[in-house]
């Protein structure tokens, strides 16, 4: 295992890789759509998960790619990751999450920070997070006991498809939804709406945790 130092800043590299992966491709994505959304939020889904796929292979040995909050708080539960480890790995992964938005709007010549109004409220919207962070952390728990390849496919495919099958269209990560906040682009959410999408998906995170840990409770 990878001193706690390093696991941090790969944590920290890896939410900062997918957050500029997430919100580039958004903005991207928009200018060339032409105004058709359905296109765009295509082009923002295969983006999204093949940098999901290349992270996850790429810094597990080196830190367990949560990139994730809700991910960190599963682990620290089913006791994979000590307690004092999470107080440092979250931190992480939000700051990482920010520093990633912040050089996709700089490489599409937009302000660094500039708030998004791009409202999502609701209770559509908050209970497609609840599900879409039940099925994230239900997908890693039960891939996990597989390779890093598999692992990584199974959340690349997952985060692909809730895309389309949520009306939120998924964010399912708290480093995510604050990080994009900072950014008034197609990827975006109001700061206001992102306090209770964090909610939802610590709520799905957990349900999903408790869950497994009846479905599947030792490792062999």
């Amino acid at each position: 295992m990878q001193p706690l130092a390093k696991r941090v800043v790969a944590e920290a590299l890896g939410t900062f890789f997918l957050l500029a992966a997430v919100v580039g491709s958004g903005i991207m994505a928009e200018r060339l759509a032409g105004g058709n959304t359905a296109l765009a939020l295509l082009a923002n889904t295969a983006a999204t998960g093949a940098a999901l796929i290349a992270l996850i292979i790429s810094f597990a040995p080196l830190s367990g790619a949560h990139f994730n909050p809700v991910v960190t708080l599963s682990f620290a539960l089913r006791h994979d990751l000590p307690w004092r480890e999470v107080v440092v790995y979250v931190p992480a992964q939000v700051a990482g999450g920010i520093g990633g938005v912040i050089a996709a709007n700089l490489m599409f010549d937009l302000p660094a920070v500039f708030l998004s109004q791009h409202p999502r409220t609701g209770v559509a919207q908050l209970f497609s997070e609840f599900i879409a962070t039940l099925g994230l952390v239900s997908v890693i728990l039960a891939a996990s006991r597989s390779t890093v390849a598999v692992v990584a496919v199974a959340v690349g495919a997952y985060i692909s498809a809730a895309y389309w099958f949520t009306a939120s269209t998924s964010f399912a990560n708290p480093a995510v939804t604050i990080a994009r906040s900072l950014s008034d682009t197609f990827a975006g959410i109001r700061p206001v709406d992102a306090p209770g999408f964090v909610i939802a998906q610590f709520a799905g995170g957990i349900a999903a945790t408790v869950l497994f840990r009846w479905l599947v409770p030792t490792r062999e």
